[in-house]
Protein backbone atom coordinates (compact mmCIF):
# COMPACT_ATOMS: atom_id res chain seq x y z
CA UNK A 1 0.00 0.00 0.00
CA UNK A 2 2.86 2.45 1.08
CA UNK A 3 4.57 1.37 -2.37
CA UNK A 4 1.20 2.38 -4.24
CA UNK A 5 1.20 5.63 -2.52
CA UNK A 6 5.15 6.57 -3.11
CA UNK A 7 4.70 5.64 -6.99
CA UNK A 8 1.51 8.29 -7.18
CA UNK A 9 3.55 10.97 -5.28
CA UNK A 10 6.24 10.33 -7.55
CA UNK A 11 4.17 10.53 -10.53
CA UNK A 12 3.02 13.74 -9.13
CA UNK A 13 6.14 15.56 -8.56
CA UNK A 14 7.02 14.43 -12.48
CA UNK A 15 4.29 15.56 -13.82
CA UNK A 16 4.49 19.31 -12.08
CA UNK A 17 8.04 19.32 -13.24
CA UNK A 18 6.68 18.73 -16.68
CA UNK A 19 4.58 21.16 -16.41
CA UNK A 20 6.90 23.93 -14.79
CA UNK A 21 9.30 23.47 -17.99
CA UNK A 22 6.80 22.92 -20.09
CA UNK A 23 5.80 26.91 -18.97
CA UNK A 24 8.69 28.30 -18.94
CA UNK A 25 10.06 27.24 -22.20
CA UNK A 26 6.62 28.73 -23.35
CA UNK A 27 7.54 32.06 -21.37
CA UNK A 28 10.70 31.85 -23.20
CA UNK A 29 9.57 31.21 -26.39
CA UNK A 30 6.49 34.22 -26.06
CA UNK A 31 9.18 36.79 -24.66
CA UNK A 32 11.52 36.14 -28.41
CA UNK A 33 8.29 36.43 -29.91
CA UNK A 34 7.47 39.62 -28.12
CA UNK A 35 11.14 40.74 -28.43
CA UNK A 36 11.07 40.27 -32.28
CA UNK A 37 7.60 41.88 -32.63
CA UNK A 38 8.92 44.71 -30.93
CA UNK A 39 11.94 45.09 -32.68
CA UNK A 40 9.99 44.78 -35.91
CA UNK A 41 7.78 47.65 -34.87
CA UNK A 42 10.32 49.63 -33.89
CA UNK A 43 13.42 49.26 -36.12
CA UNK A 44 12.01 51.76 -39.04
CA UNK A 45 14.12 54.17 -41.20
CA UNK A 46 11.38 56.79 -42.65
CA UNK A 47 12.59 58.58 -45.89
CA UNK A 48 11.41 60.78 -48.28
CA UNK A 49 11.78 60.39 -51.81
CA UNK A 50 10.81 62.74 -54.58
CA UNK A 51 11.08 62.53 -58.72
CA UNK A 52 11.18 65.36 -60.88
CA UNK A 53 10.46 65.79 -64.68
CA UNK A 54 9.61 68.61 -67.58
CA UNK A 55 7.26 68.45 -69.82
CA UNK A 56 5.43 70.07 -72.39
CA UNK A 57 1.96 70.75 -72.69
CA UNK A 58 0.10 69.21 -75.27
CA UNK A 59 -3.50 71.10 -74.97
CA UNK A 60 -4.80 74.48 -74.66
CA UNK A 61 -7.47 76.46 -74.40
CA UNK A 62 -7.59 80.03 -75.75
CA UNK A 63 -10.41 82.71 -75.63
CA UNK A 64 -10.72 86.02 -77.14
CA UNK A 65 -13.75 88.59 -76.62
CA UNK A 66 -15.06 90.98 -78.77
CA UNK A 67 -17.82 93.66 -78.48
CA UNK A 68 -19.97 96.28 -80.32
CA UNK A 69 -21.74 99.40 -78.58
CA UNK A 70 -24.65 101.45 -80.30
CA UNK A 71 -28.01 103.01 -79.21
CA UNK A 72 -29.89 101.01 -81.46
CA UNK A 73 -29.53 97.00 -80.16
CA UNK A 74 -30.22 95.66 -83.87
CA UNK A 75 -27.39 97.70 -85.45
CA UNK A 76 -25.12 96.43 -82.17
CA UNK A 77 -26.01 92.97 -83.21
CA UNK A 78 -25.06 93.15 -86.77
CA UNK A 79 -21.84 95.04 -86.34
CA UNK A 80 -21.29 92.13 -83.92
CA UNK A 81 -21.79 89.86 -86.37
CA UNK A 82 -19.62 91.44 -89.06
CA UNK A 83 -16.83 91.17 -86.47
CA UNK A 84 -17.85 87.07 -85.60
CA UNK A 85 -17.13 86.56 -89.63
CA UNK A 86 -14.30 88.43 -89.59
CA UNK A 87 -12.33 87.04 -86.49
CA UNK A 88 -13.46 83.83 -87.55
CA UNK A 89 -12.07 84.75 -91.40
CA UNK A 90 -9.00 85.56 -89.33
CA UNK A 91 -8.70 82.53 -87.17
CA UNK A 92 -9.51 80.18 -90.20
CA UNK A 93 -6.70 81.59 -92.15
CA UNK A 94 -4.16 81.05 -89.52
CA UNK A 95 -4.58 77.47 -89.60
CA UNK A 96 -7.38 76.90 -86.67
CA UNK A 97 -9.81 74.93 -87.88
CA UNK A 98 -14.00 75.92 -87.74
CA UNK A 99 -14.74 72.42 -85.06
CA UNK A 100 -11.93 74.24 -82.87
CA UNK A 101 -13.95 77.30 -82.39
CA UNK A 102 -16.61 76.91 -79.44
CA UNK A 103 -19.04 80.43 -79.60
CA UNK A 104 -20.81 81.61 -76.49
CA UNK A 105 -24.38 83.44 -76.44
CA UNK A 106 -24.41 87.26 -77.09
CA UNK A 107 -24.03 89.39 -73.79
CA UNK A 108 -26.15 92.25 -73.92
CA UNK A 109 -25.63 95.01 -71.75
CA UNK A 110 -27.44 98.71 -71.43
CA UNK A 111 -25.11 101.23 -70.61
CA UNK A 112 -26.90 104.53 -68.94
CA UNK A 113 -25.53 108.31 -69.06
CA UNK A 114 -24.52 109.79 -66.02
CA UNK A 115 -24.80 112.95 -64.93
CA UNK A 116 -22.19 115.24 -63.21
CA UNK A 117 -21.89 113.65 -59.92
CA UNK A 118 -21.02 110.16 -61.97
CA UNK A 119 -24.25 108.32 -61.45
CA UNK A 120 -26.52 106.25 -63.84
CA UNK A 121 -29.37 108.04 -64.92
CA UNK A 122 -32.87 106.24 -66.25
CA UNK A 123 -31.27 107.72 -70.09
CA UNK A 124 -30.29 104.85 -71.95
CA UNK A 125 -26.85 106.04 -73.59
CA UNK A 126 -26.29 102.52 -76.10
CA UNK A 127 -26.47 99.10 -76.02
CA UNK A 128 -22.74 97.00 -75.63
CA UNK A 129 -23.21 93.06 -77.17
CA UNK A 130 -20.46 90.67 -76.76
CA UNK A 131 -19.33 87.92 -77.97
CA UNK A 132 -16.48 85.36 -76.86
CA UNK A 133 -14.71 82.31 -78.96
CA UNK A 134 -12.80 79.78 -77.24
CA UNK A 135 -10.13 78.11 -79.18
CA UNK A 136 -9.14 74.13 -78.05
CA UNK A 137 -6.64 73.13 -79.64
CA UNK A 138 -3.81 70.44 -79.27
CA UNK A 139 -1.13 72.16 -81.50
CA UNK A 140 -0.02 74.57 -78.71
CA UNK A 141 3.23 76.18 -80.57
CA UNK A 142 0.87 77.22 -83.53
CA UNK A 143 -1.81 78.46 -81.61
CA UNK A 144 0.27 80.28 -79.02
CA UNK A 145 2.08 81.89 -81.42
CA UNK A 146 -1.75 82.95 -82.89
CA UNK A 147 -2.49 83.77 -79.88
CA UNK A 148 0.48 86.65 -79.47
CA UNK A 149 -0.61 87.91 -83.17
CA UNK A 150 -4.22 87.99 -82.86
CA UNK A 151 -3.67 91.76 -81.75
CA UNK A 152 -3.75 92.13 -85.81
CA UNK A 153 -7.41 91.78 -85.39
CA UNK A 154 -7.59 95.96 -83.88
CA UNK A 155 -6.18 97.24 -86.98
CA UNK A 156 -9.16 95.47 -88.60
CA UNK A 157 -11.60 97.88 -86.53
CA UNK A 158 -12.55 94.73 -83.55
CA UNK A 159 -12.71 95.93 -80.01
CA UNK A 160 -10.67 92.39 -79.11
CA UNK A 161 -9.86 91.15 -75.69
CA UNK A 162 -7.49 88.33 -75.84
CA UNK A 163 -7.16 86.24 -72.34
CA UNK A 164 -3.82 84.68 -71.84
CA UNK A 165 -3.72 81.35 -72.88
CA UNK A 166 -4.53 78.01 -70.37
CA UNK A 167 -1.99 74.97 -71.05
CA UNK A 168 -2.67 71.44 -70.00
CA UNK A 169 -1.21 68.22 -70.41
CA UNK A 170 -3.79 65.40 -71.00
CA UNK A 171 -1.35 62.11 -70.04
CA UNK A 172 -0.70 63.25 -66.07
CA UNK A 173 -2.42 60.05 -65.20
CA UNK A 174 -0.32 58.20 -66.63
CA UNK A 175 3.00 60.68 -65.55
CA UNK A 176 1.46 60.07 -61.92
CA UNK A 177 1.60 56.54 -61.82
CA UNK A 178 5.46 56.68 -63.18
CA UNK A 179 6.48 59.29 -61.05
CA UNK A 180 5.38 57.73 -57.98
CA UNK A 181 7.48 54.15 -59.05
CA UNK A 182 10.65 56.55 -59.48
CA UNK A 183 10.19 58.61 -56.21
CA UNK A 184 9.66 55.10 -54.59
CA UNK A 185 12.94 53.77 -55.64
CA UNK A 186 14.71 57.33 -55.03
CA UNK A 187 13.10 56.71 -51.67
CA UNK A 188 14.20 53.05 -51.29
CA UNK A 189 18.31 54.44 -52.54
CA UNK A 190 17.81 57.18 -49.84
CA UNK A 191 17.19 54.40 -47.25
CA UNK A 192 19.60 51.78 -48.56
CA UNK A 193 22.66 54.98 -47.89
CA UNK A 194 21.68 55.45 -44.51
CA UNK A 195 21.30 52.26 -43.47
CA UNK A 196 24.80 51.09 -44.42
CA UNK A 197 26.00 53.89 -43.02
CA UNK A 198 25.66 52.59 -39.18
CA UNK A 199 26.35 48.80 -40.68
CA UNK A 200 22.41 47.75 -40.94
CA UNK A 201 20.51 46.59 -44.46
CA UNK A 202 16.80 47.43 -45.38
CA UNK A 203 14.72 45.17 -45.36
CA UNK A 204 10.34 44.94 -46.46
CA UNK A 205 8.77 48.31 -46.88
CA UNK A 206 6.37 48.59 -43.84
CA UNK A 207 4.27 51.61 -44.90
CA UNK A 208 4.46 54.51 -48.08
CA UNK A 209 2.32 57.41 -48.13
CA UNK A 210 1.71 59.69 -51.18
CA UNK A 211 2.01 63.26 -51.35
CA UNK A 212 0.93 66.32 -53.37
CA UNK A 213 1.81 66.72 -57.10
CA UNK A 214 3.52 70.09 -57.80
CA UNK A 215 2.58 71.11 -61.48
CA UNK A 216 4.49 74.19 -61.69
CA UNK A 217 6.79 76.71 -64.20
CA UNK A 218 10.27 74.86 -64.98
CA UNK A 219 11.80 77.71 -62.88
CA UNK A 220 9.15 77.92 -60.36
CA UNK A 221 10.47 77.34 -56.72
CA UNK A 222 6.54 77.36 -55.78
CA UNK A 223 5.01 74.76 -53.76
CA UNK A 224 2.14 74.04 -51.74
CA UNK A 225 0.12 71.79 -49.14
CA UNK A 226 -2.76 71.26 -51.70
CA UNK A 227 -0.18 71.22 -54.53
CA UNK A 228 0.20 73.68 -57.47
CA UNK A 229 -1.58 73.17 -61.07
CA UNK A 230 -0.56 75.93 -62.93
CA UNK A 231 -2.17 76.15 -66.46
CA UNK A 232 0.16 79.40 -67.91
CA UNK A 233 2.97 78.09 -68.96
CA UNK A 234 3.73 76.20 -72.01
CA UNK A 235 6.65 74.30 -70.43
CA UNK A 236 6.19 72.73 -66.94
CA UNK A 237 8.13 70.91 -64.35
CA UNK A 238 5.84 68.02 -62.32
CA UNK A 239 7.73 67.11 -59.21
CA UNK A 240 6.02 63.79 -57.49
CA UNK A 241 7.08 63.00 -53.64
CA UNK A 242 6.51 60.04 -51.25
CA UNK A 243 6.82 59.11 -47.82
CA UNK A 244 7.69 55.53 -47.02
CA UNK A 245 8.78 53.18 -43.90
CA UNK A 246 11.32 50.80 -44.35
CA UNK A 247 12.48 47.98 -41.82
CA UNK A 248 15.60 47.93 -40.55
CA UNK A 249 17.66 44.27 -41.25
CA UNK A 250 20.99 43.91 -38.78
Amino acid sequence: MEGNNLLKNSQIIVLGVCIALATLGSSVILSQALVKIKKFSTEVISVTGSAEKKIKSDAMVWRIKFSRRDLVMTQAYQKLQEDLATVKAYLIAKGIAGEQMILSPVETEILYRKNKAGHDTNEIEAYRLSQSVEIRSNDVDRVTAISRESTELINQGIELISSAPEYFYTKIAELKLEMLAEATQNAKKRAEQMAVSTGNRIGFMRAARMGVFQITPVNSVDVSDWGENDTRSLEKKVMAVVKVDFGIVE
